[in-house]
């Protein structure tokens, strides 16, 4: 499999954990989004949306959106599992990381601030303002949600969840990592959220986290 994605993608990081997480090779092709290289024809003649990421499978089919694909790898791959067993769960799980992927990183993805910045003449301060508004509200819903998760879990006898829901890894943890990232590099106040925090702790101590990770990207930059 070949995965084209860019270092600091929020989408692209999600999907380079799921493949870690399941013990997956890949190449990684670097598309460079600040630069424009995913406007290239080479690339979007290959992918419609013309976004990151993208993954070759190994019979050559292109898939994009990280959701999609995360989905597709652990139908191909089951295991170990990145959505629990029972439909209540699966649902649960989705929502999750819907929260991340449809509600906060929308707002605050690469062509949303350039946007901002370029067209709509909003400043620096202006655009961190921004960032910072969307990122910290959508995490206080997160973390909210993940409050009521941990009743329903003490109501029904279960142990409190180590990741954001359960004892392992899921399409939740996916989704939250890469932006808890983002926020720390925009500086955005993460205090008050002890679930949402726990979680991502626990993730960052299992090594596919931590080699999914910008940091590790062989296309990183500071």
């Amino acid at each position: 499999m070949k995965l084209f994605n860019y270092f600091r993608s929020s989408a692209s990081f999600r999907v380079r954990i799921a493949l870690h997480y399941k013990g997956l090779d890949y190449d990684y092709i670097p598309v460079h989004l600040v630069r424009g290289e995913h406007h290239d024809p080479a690339y979007t003649v290959r992918v419609g949306d013309a976004l990151v990421p993208a993954l070759l499978t190994d019979d050559g089919v292109a898939l994009s959106q990280s959701m999609a694909i995360i989905e597709y790898l652990d139908e191909t791959h089951p295991s170990p599992p990145l959505l629990p067993a029972g439909p209540l769960a699966r649902a649960q799980v989705r929502a999750l990381a819907q929260m991340v992927a449809c509600d906060i990183h929308p707002l605050n993805n690469l062509r949303v601030l350039k946007y901002l910045v370029h067209e709509l003449k909003v400043d620096e301060a202006g655009k961190n303002a921004w960032y910072s508004h969307w990122a910290r509200s959508g995490l206080e819903a997160f973390e909210r949600q993940l409050v009521l998760l941990a009743q329903q879990r003490a109501t029904q006898g279960l142990a409190p969840s180590v990741y954001c829901w359960g004892d392992a890894p899921t399409l939740a943890d996916c989704c939250l990592v890469p932006h808890v990232f983002n926020c720390q590099r925009f500086n955005v106040n993460l205090q008050g959220l002890p679930l949402t925090m726990a979680a991502f702790a626990a993730c960052m101590a299992l090594p596919a986290f931590e080699r999914s990770q910008p940091s590790a990207c062989p296309d990183h930059q500071p």
